[in-house]
C-alpha cells in the first residue's frame, strides 16, 4: 500500500486498521464536525414534536389524531430519505455529504418559522413541512457509515456511539429549548408579532424553528472547509450485496427495536402524556386540576436514551455489543408491558409510576442502540457494515411514523403490549445468534 497522503481532499493510502496509514487527529476532527451537524439534524427531525403540543394553544384547530400524524410524518420521510442516504458515502464522499446536508436543514426550519405565524395555514401545508423535517432524520444513514470509514474496529463502538448518542441529543435539545425559546422575542426578530393563547399569553412559537438556522450554516462551513474524503468507492450495484447477508435483516429487527421504538416514543411522548394524563385527557373532563403537560416531560426520554448510548459505547468495546443488545431487549419487553398497565388511568396518581417506567424503557433502549452499533462492524466486512448500518438505520427511522400511526389508530395500551411482545422476540433472536456462549456470530 502507498504511503498515507493527507495533503489533498482525498486521504490516499488511508487504512484505519494499520497505524501507519491512519491519522487519529483527522478521524476525531471528522467525528466532531459530523456530530455537530448531526445534532442540528436531530433538532430538525424532532422540531415538530416540540411545536405540535403548542399549536392548539395558539389557535390552530387540530384534533389529537391530526397532531399524532404531524409528529409521525418526519419518521415516514426520514426512513425514505435514509434509504437513499445509505448509498451516498462511497459515492459522494464525507465532505460534500455533510456540507450539503447541513444546508438542507434550512428548508424545514424556515418553512415552520413562517407557517406558525398564521393559524390559517392549511393542515396540508403543516403535513408537508412535517414531512420535510424528515431530512434531519434521513441524513443519519449517510453520516454513520461515513464516520465508520475513519476508525479502526477496536474504536468503532466508541466512535459510532459517541456520534449517534450526541447526535440523538438533538431530540432532547429541541424539546428542552423549544418551550423556553417560545417564551420571549429573540434578539433581532422581535419585530415579529407573537402568537397568543386563549388567556392572551404571548408565545413566540416561531423561535423554535429559526434558532438553529445559524448553527446549520456554521456546520456547512466547517464541513466544506475542514473535512476530507477516504478512498472508499462503490457503486449502487456493489452496495446491494448487503441484502444477501442474513445478518443485515436480523440486525435490522434489533435496531428497529432499540432505535425505532426509542425514536417513535420520543417523538410521541409529549402528546401521549397530554392525551392520557394531561390537559387533553379524559381526566381533565372529570374535573382534575394540576394535570401534567406533556411538553414538560417530553425531553426526558430522548435525553436519557442518548446519554446512555454515549456511555455504553466503551462498555460495548470492552465486553460485547451483543450482550448489551440482549439486556436491552429483555428490559424493553418488561418495561413496555409494565407501562401498558397505567394507560387507562382513573386519577392522576398513575402518572408518576408511568413516567418512571417509561424512563426505564428509554434507558434500556439506549443500551441497545449502543450494542447494535458495536455488533455490525464486528460481524461484517467494513464496507458491508457501513451499508448495513445505513439500511438498519433507515428502517428504524420509520419509528416515529409507525408509533404515531399506531397511537392514532388503536388503544395505546394495546400498542404497548404489541411492542412488548416484539421486544421479547428480539431478545430470543439476539441470544441465539449473537449473545449466548458459543453463538455463531458473536459481536
Amino acid at each position: 500500500m502507498s504511503q498515507l497522503d493527507t495533503t489533498g481532499r482525498v486521504l490516499n493510502g488511508w487504512n484505519p486498521e494499520e497505524p501507519e496509514h491512519w491519522s487519529a487527529p483527522i478521524a476525531w476532527r471528522t467525528l466532531i464536525i459530523t456530530t455537530f451537524s448531526l445534532v442540528i439534524a436531530f433538532c430538525v427531525f424532532f422540531l415538530v414534536s416540540a411545536i405540535a403540543p403548542r399549536l392548539k394553544d395558539i389557535g390552530f384547530d387540530l384534533t389529537a389524531s391530526q397532531l399524532y400524524w404531524l409528529t409521525a410524518m418526519p419518521g415516514l420521510s426520514g426512513g425514505l430519505i435514509r434509504l437513499v442516504y445509505m448509498f451516498l458515502p462511497p459515492i459522494v464522499g464525507t465532505r460534500k455529504l455533510i456540507g450539503i446536508s447541513s444546508l438542507l436543514y434550512l428548508i424545514p426550519m424556515l418553512g415552520w418559522f413562517v407557517a406558525v405565524q398564521n393559524t390559517s395555514t392549511p393542515y396540508a401545508v403543516l403535513l408537508l413541512l412535517s414531512f420535510l423535517c424528515g431530512i434531519g432524520g434521513g441524513t443519519f444513514s449517510g453520516y454513520m457509515p461515513s464516520t465508520g470509514y475513519f476508525f479502526p474496529k477496536r474504536l468503532s463502538g466508541t466512535a459510532l456511539n459517541v456520534q449517534a448518542g450526541l447526535g440523538n441529543l438533538g431530540m432532547s435539545i429541541i424539546q428542552i429549548l423549544g418551550p423556553w425559546l417560545m417564551g420571549f422575542g429573540l434578539l433581532g426578530i422581535t419585530f415579529i408579532a407573537p402568537q397568543r393563547t386563549a388567556d392572551n399569553t404571548e408565545l413566540f412559537v416561531h423561535n423554535a424553528a429559526i434558532f438553529f438556522v445559524p448553527w446549520a450554516i456554521l456546520a456547512a462551513i466547517l464541513a466544506f472547509w475542514l473535512l476530507k474524503d477516504v478512498p472508499v468507492k462503490a457503486n449502487f450495484r456493489q452496495q446491494i450485496d448487503i441484502f444477501s447477508n442474513p445478518d443485515t435483516w436480523l440486525m435490522t429487527l434489533l435496531y428497529v427495536l432499540t432505535f425505532g421504538l426509542f425514536s417513535g416514543f420520543s417523538a410521541q411522548f409529549g402528546l401521549l402524556i397530554n392525551n392520557t394524563f394531561g390537559p387533553d385527557s379524559t381526566l381533565a373532563a372529570s374535573g382534575y386540576t394540576d394535570l401534567p403537560r406533556g411538553a414538560t416531560y417530553a425531553f426526558l426520554g430522548p435525553l436519557i436514551g442518548s446519554l446512555v448510548r454515549v456511555a455504553w459505547g466503551p462498555l460495548c468495546d470492552r465486553i460485547s455489543g451483543a450482550f448489551w443488545t440482549f439486556v436491552s431487549a429483555v428490559g424493553m419487553a418488561v418495561t413496555l408491558g409494565w407501562a401498558a398497565l397505567y394507560l387507562h388511568p382513573s386519577d392522576p396518581s398513575s402518572f408518576r409510576p408511568f413516567l418512571w417506567v417509561m424512563l426505564a424503557m428509554f434507558f434500556f433502549a439506549g443500551i441497545g442502540n449502543a450494542g447494535t452499533f458495536k455488533q455490525m462492524p464486528m460481524i461484517m466486512p467494513q464496507r458491508q457494515a457501513g451499508g448495513a448500518i445505513g439500511f438498519t438505520a433507515a428502517v428504524a427511522c420509520f419509528g416515529p411514523f409507525f408509533v404515531g400511526v399506531a397511537l392514532s389508530a388503536m388503544d395505546a395500551a394495546t400498542w404497548f403490549w404489541i411492542c412488548a411482545v416484539y421486544s421479547a422476540l428480539c431478545a430470543v433472536i439476539c441470544w441465539v445468534r449473537y449473545a449466548r456462549p458459543g453463538a455463531p456470530f458473536p459481536g
